[in-house]
């Protein structure tokens, strides 16, 4: 099993990048939205792989984060759903846009991605959705009073955004709304999840 792959950018063709390591080019194919984010031809760049072997192929597909690796892994796991397809959505709707409509059952979105029709985007929801928790849909949104704090800074704003999330919903709010609308507040540690929540309903307001 490769699990990732390190080495100059050689060349991106589509869906498709070339890098280099140890003097031998690997094909992998990847998200457009990892192509957005791939750094100029000629720099290092690492790769998290994932390796379909086949009769007659073997494949890489490439992510920029084990999150990415991670939910792709997830959607492989749902019948009806093979490599192809899971970049497809992968392409069509970034890694945490994706998490975000799994958790809010927006199967319409889900079935935007090529070649994936109702009934598997709903399959999808349904096979998922309870293993995507508040945490892994927050941005990340993090602001640091001292230096040296980020591991314990950002599992404080993770828990306080979670909470403020899960407020929402109980006010009625949509896991979606809660969601978009706590994205919205620049969190940071210092904060309680009453002052986010509080920020949050600005948004809500119309």
């Amino acid at each position: 099993m490769i699990s990732y792959i390190k080495g100059p950018l050689i060349a991106v063709e589509e869906d498709l990048i070339i890098i280099e390591a140890v003097s031998v080019g690997y094909h992998i194919h990847v998200p457009l939205s990892a192509l957005e984010a791939l750094p100029r031809i000629g720099d290092e760049v690492l790769i998290h792989t994932y390796l379909q072997v086949r009769e007659d192929a073997m494949t890489l597909y490439g992510f920029l984060s084990r999150q990415d690796l991670k939910m792709f892994g997830r959607l492989l796991g749902v019948n009806g759903v093979g490599p192809k397809a899971a970049l497809g959505i992968l392409s069509t709707l970034r890694p945490d846009d994706l998490r975000l409509a799994i958790v809010a059952g927006d199967a319409k979105a889900i079935a935007r991605a090529p070649g994936i029709g109702t009934k598997t985007a709903q399959r999808i929801i349904l096979d998922l959705k309870d293993r995507i928790k508040p945490e892994d849909i927050m941005p990340g949104k993090v602001v640091l009073s001292e230096a040296g704090m980020e591991g314990g800074a950002a599992a404080r704003t993770d828990s306080i955004s979670s909470d403020a999330v899960e407020a929402l919903v109980a006010l009625g709010y949509s896991m979606s709304e809660a969601v978009k609308a706590v994205r919205q507040v620049e969190v940071t540690p210092v904060m309680t999840a009453e002052e986010v929540l509080k920020a949050s309903l600005k948004y809500l307001v119309i």
